[in-house]
């Protein structure tokens, strides 16, 4: 979503570089580039306008550290706005003291609302919550049948009854407390547009459950109307926050930097995708990070603590560490990458990723290959490779609805990773490196070449030899 705006700043900041100092006239120069990016990338003038304000405040004022270059100031006062400008920091959820807390989901049809009620579910389900669904959106034809759907995939119960919106919302929250459940959740029905009928059923239901959070549902992709609507929908719900969807998608992004600065509101959870994992707090400064291109370290890290069980990654480390990485624990890695969601994602978390690389298209079929040929082998073949001769890789290849070159060259690029991996500190007693037996070694035989949860464990590679996944070109 905000690709041509971190390529515009990626511009600025290189031209930044080759000064030595930063002066007023310069400040004035990139204040006003800044200003045309944000303008392309939807941002509303408003928020346009406060946030250079407050980067020429802080460019001209004493805040400059002169260990600093111009270009890493600029980053960090450009860093700053965004971050404040985003909401400053995520939203922190408050449980009531008296169970359940009520969440009030609102929004307009076709911005995914009843899909972010599940995917919301969810997260609090890996909070350590017992979340209820309520469906009170009775207008929009199986609108309930979706959200039981949902609810069977993450493993939330529903509840709805016919009739009323209002009565069944608030027998939702009376079911809710019945059955124990700490958190329920009520989903509303939506209109293809604001009007009177339709704000003045939600107020209704609003005080039939006096919810503890109400969240504006509200699509990214629709640019600057997304600041209308939550304009709209505060003055007759206050809400608390907005769940921002289809951030994975190709609009500008103003929505995302207008939300906070013009309704007042915070952006309280986005969703990334249409899988009910794609959802997560909103974090503004990790988001800022992406943007100015420093990728977002943190959110990478837990997603996968999420998919790596630490005792599988332990076992994987020690078989690394005796030089005894198979092409089954290759296809392992390759698998758990896969759960934390499309690599393309991935790619643009990494910090100091070049922008050619986060911009590529990366085809998942590869990775299908891949897995394909290593299935295609028998269990001997997988542990060692080198058995593998002529009739075996024909063999493998038709199994495998590949070429026998694609299996030649599998197997070769995974050799040339055990090679390397040997040569890594702390690896089957690699003489000349400290990780054994050296000063600053660990007891016990070495230190760690892959973090818990999950860590890299395949090395960069030298100097000019750009490095590449077995089988991926």
């Amino acid at each position: 979503m905000f690709e041509s705006l971190s390529e515009r700043f990626e511009g600025i900041f290189a031209r930044l570089r080759s000064k030595g100092t930063l002066r007023e006239s310069d400040v004035d120069e990139v204040l006003r580039e800044i200003r045309l990016a944000l303008l392309e990338a939807d941002v509303n003038f408003t928020v346009v306008r406060t946030m250079l304000d407050r980067i020429r405040a802080a460019a001209v004022g004493d805040r400059i550290h002169e260990a600093l270059n111009p270009a890493q100031q600029v980053v960090k006062l450009v860093n700053e706005a965004l971050v404040e400008a985003l909401g400053g920091e995520s939203i922190r959820i408050q449980y009531a003291s008296k169970p359940p807390t009520v969440v009030l989901m609102a929004g307009l049809q076709g911005s995914g609302k009843t899909t972010n009620a599940a995917k919301l579910a969810r997260w609090f389900r890996q909070q350590g919550r017992n979340p209820l669904l309520v469906g009170a959106d009775l207008q929009r034809p199986a609108a309930v049948e979706q959200l039981r759907t949902l609810g069977e995939r993450v493993g939330v119960p529903v509840f709805s009854q016919p009739g009323d919106p209002v009565e069944t919302a608030r027998a939702g929250v009376e079911e809710a407390r019945r059955l124990g459940r700490d958190v329920c959740i009520v989903d509303t029905a939506g209109r293809l547009a604001i009007d009177t009928e339709m704000m003045d059923q939600v107020r209704r239901i609003s005080q039939a459950t006096s919810p503890d959070y109400t969240f504006l549902v509200v699509d990214a992709m629709t640019g600057q109307d997304a600041v209308t609507v939550a304009e709209s929908f505060d003055a007759t719900l206050a809400l608390d926050g907005v769940i921002l969807t289809k951030l994975d998608g190709d609009a500008r992004g103003g929505a995302a930097l207008s939300v906070k600065e013009v309704v007042g509101k915070p952006i309280a959870f986005a969703s990334t995708g249409e899988k009910v994992e794609d959802f997560d707090l909103f974090h503004p400064d990790r988001l800022a990070s992406r943007i100015l291109g420093m990728g977002d370290m943190l959110t990478l890290i837990e997603k996968a603590e999420q998919v790596y069980e630490k005792e599988e990654a332990e076992q994987t480390a020690a078989r690394l560490l005796e030089g005894k990485f198979t092409l089954d624990d290759f296809l392992e890695q390759l698998q758990q990458v896969r759960k934390m969601g499309p690599l393309q994602n991935l790619m643009g978390m990494m910090p100091g990723m070049p922008k050619e690389m986060r911009n590529a298209e990366i085809d998942e079929g590869q990775v299908n290959r891949v897995e394909a040929i290593i299935r295609s082998m028998t269990r001997a073949e997988r542990v060692d490779p080198t058995v593998i001769d002529g009739s075996r890789r024909l063999r493998i290849a038709n199994g495998s609805g590949t070429q026998t070159s694609d299996v030649s060259q599998l197997i070769k690029q995974f050799r040339e990773m055990q090679k390397l991996m040997k040569r890594m500190p702390g690896i089957s007693g690699t003489k000349g490196v400290r990780g054994r037996k050296g000063k600053k070694g660990r007891k016990g035989g070495g230190g760690r070449v892959t973090p818990p949860g999950g860590g890299r464990t395949t090395p960069a590679g030298k100097a000019g030899q750009p490095f590449t996944l077995p089988g991926l070109k």
